[in-house]
Order: structure tokens, then C-alpha cells, then sequence
């Protein structure tokens, strides 16, 4: 049995991608800020420039397919986040580190502002909406006079919590090293946007995402960012509330693990989920020491029944390091 052979430290930063590299932070801001433009767009330009007989695409599918098919583009160089109440909850759950996730939220409402500027200029051209921003008004989020059916502060703010929760929970769940599903991740995730939108459209426009929220505020009506704050307090609670539940399964799973597992492998799984794909502070990690020859072939023999999870695994983690 060959002696396992510890990565050099200037290998720290190599991964799974078939280039052999991880992505660096800026790959990864750059992912967040392009995926959360493509949300922005497709999300609010849909309604924006819906007409009932040439545009039969309901608002809420578009942005839930805008999800699909950003997480399928770019989950694989950041994780797909493209929210900061997502963030939260990752950070919460201990999948990425609080400078990190700091990085991520403000890279997404980049990316926001930007694809709303575009809807903005674009509404300018249009003979037909002489004001823009009354136009960006229908599809911002609000409460009170400013909600479709005049639903209260109350309502908004409970379904704001508990739709962020249920989202911020689906994308956990589907995300975690040992769902042998996660491939179907952008799936699930986008199908549950886009429930959730369709269920937040006539109580608010309720967006569940704060950087949404704040693109459409920022080129709608005065009122908008008035009521902004409830659109980022709302969603990021649901989200602690989610990455605490997360979290409180991952404590669990390590308590009721048998007594012979190796203690390094529960350690790893309560809090590491993809955290290979976006957490900075593992850089400064030394390279682990290398096992004896007897606790490798134990290894090999513990990580054989995770081989047909690899596929799902490595969409978002990429192949683990060769030892």
C-alpha cells in the first residue's frame, strides 16, 4: 500500500476543476455579480415588458428558471449564491466565512444595480412609459397602499421570513456533501423560487432577496426605499433561522455517530458543505499530515461507499484533492 504523499503549501489553492485550480475570490465575485444581474434582469424585466398577448411567460417562472440556469452556469466557481439572504444562511451554517460572505453580498448588489440600470435605460426608450419610474414601481417590492391586495407590514414581514427560510433551507439541503442529489440542485432551487414569487407577487412583490429589493428600490419612487428596510430585515432573519436549523442537523448527525468513526470525518461534515468552493479562510490552512499506512487503508476503506456520490459532489465542490 502506497504512503500517502501531504500537498506542498504552494499547491494550497489547487482543486477540482478540470484545470486543476480553484477559483480565486475575484472569480468567484465575479460569478455572484453576473449571476445576480442575470436574476435581476429576467426577474424584473419579464413583468416589466409583459404584454398578456405575446408574452405568455408568468414573472415568477422567469425568475425561477433565472435561477436554474445561473447556479447551472456559475455554482460551480461560487457556489451559486446570488443572494445575500442565501449568504446568511451559508454563513450561519458555517459554509463560508464572514469576510467572505461580506465579499459575496456586496459583489451581488453590484450585480443587481447593474442589471436594473439596464431595465432603467431601456424603459427610457419606450415612447409608450413616458416615466420610468412610476414604470419600476409595479414590479418593487412594498407593503401597505404600495402592496397589490394592501396587504399590511405584518403580512409582508411574516411571508418575507418564511419564504427566505424555506429557500435558504431548499438550497442547504440540496447542497450538502451527503445529498446524493445535489446535481439536482438548480432544479429544486429555481423551482422553489419560483413558487415563492408567485406567492409573493400580489401580497408585495416580495422578492426574497435583499439585493433584488434594492435594485428595483433604487430606480422606482421615493416610497421604495422608504419601505426597503423590511426587504432586508424579513429575509435575512428567515435565513439565520434556516442556516441555525442546518446547522442544529449537522450538531446532531455529530453526536449520534458510532463510537469506532473517525472524530476528523464529523468535524468535516458539521460545517464544511461545499465549503471547499467559497471559504477564504481555508487558504491559510495548513496542508494536512499525512496518515500512518494503517489509518490510510482505514480511510480508503470508510470513503468507498461515498464513490457513487462523487458526481453530485464535484458539480459544486469539484473532485477532492489527491492525497
Amino acid at each position: 500500500m502506497s504512503t500517502p504523499v501531504s500537498v506542498p503549501p504552494t499547491d494550497r489553492r489547487q482543486s477540482a476543476g478540470d484545470n486543476g485550480f480553484r477559483p480565486g475570490l475575484l472569480s468567484r465575485l465575479g460569478a455572484e455579480a453576473f449571476g445576480t444581474l442575470f436574476l435581476v434582469v429576467a426577474g424584473l424585466g419579464v413583468p416589466l415588458f409583459t404584454l398578456p398577448q405575446s408574452n405568455p411567460l408568468p414573472g415568477a417562472l422567469a425568475g425561477g428558471l433565472a435561477v436554474t440556469a445561473a447556479m447551472l452556469a456559475f455554482a460551480y466557481i461560487s457556489g451559486g449564491h446570488f443572494n445575500p439572504a442565501i449568504t446568511l444562511g451559508n454563513l450561519v451554517a458555517g459554509r463560508i466565512g464572514i469576510a467572505a460572505a461580506a465579499a459575496y453580498i456586496g459583489a451581488q448588489l453590484v450585480g443587481a444595480a447593474a442589471g436594473a440600470l439596464a431595465l432603467f435605460g431601456i424603459l427610457r426608450t419606450v415612447p409608450n412609459i413616458p416615466d420610468a419610474r412610476t414604470a419600476f414601481d409595479t414590479v418593487t417590492a412594498g407593503f401597505g397602499e404600495h402592496s397589490v391586495i394592501q396587504t399590511s407590514m405584518a403580512g409582508v414581514l411574516l411571508v418575507e421570513v418564511l419564504g427566505a427560510a424555506l429557500l435558504v433551507a431548499v438550497f442547504l439541503g440540496m447542497t450538502a456533501r451527503r445529498n446524493t442529489n445535489a446535481a439536482a440542485a438548480p432544479f429544486a432551487v429555481g423551482l422553489a423560487f419560483a413558487v415563492l414569487l408567485q406567492l409573493g407577487q400580489a401580497l408585495g412583490n416580495a422578492p426574497f432577496n435583499p439585493a433584488r429589493a434594492t435594485a428595483s428600490a433604487l430606480f422606482s419612487s421615493s416610497w421604495a426605499l422608504g419601505q426597503l428596510w423590511l426587504f432586508w430585515v424579513a429575509p435575512l432573519v428567515g435565513a439565520g433561522i434556516a442556516g441555525l436549523v442546518f446547522r442544529g442537523f449537522a450538531d446532531a448527525r455529530g453526536r449520534t455517530a458510532t463510537l469506532d468513526a473517525d472524530p476528523s470525518d464529523d468535524e468535516a461534515d458539521a460545517g464544511s458543505d461545499l465549503a471547499d468552493g467559497f471559504d477564504d479562510d481555508q487558504d491559510e490552512k495548513p496542508a494536512a499530515e499525512p496518515r500512518p499506512e494503517a489509518e490510510h487503508g482505514r480511510a480508503d476503506a470508510d470513503e468507498a461507499p461515498e464513490a457513487g456520490r462523487d458526481e453530485a459532489r464535484d458539480f459544486f465542490d469539484g473532485p477532492r484533492k489527491q492525497s
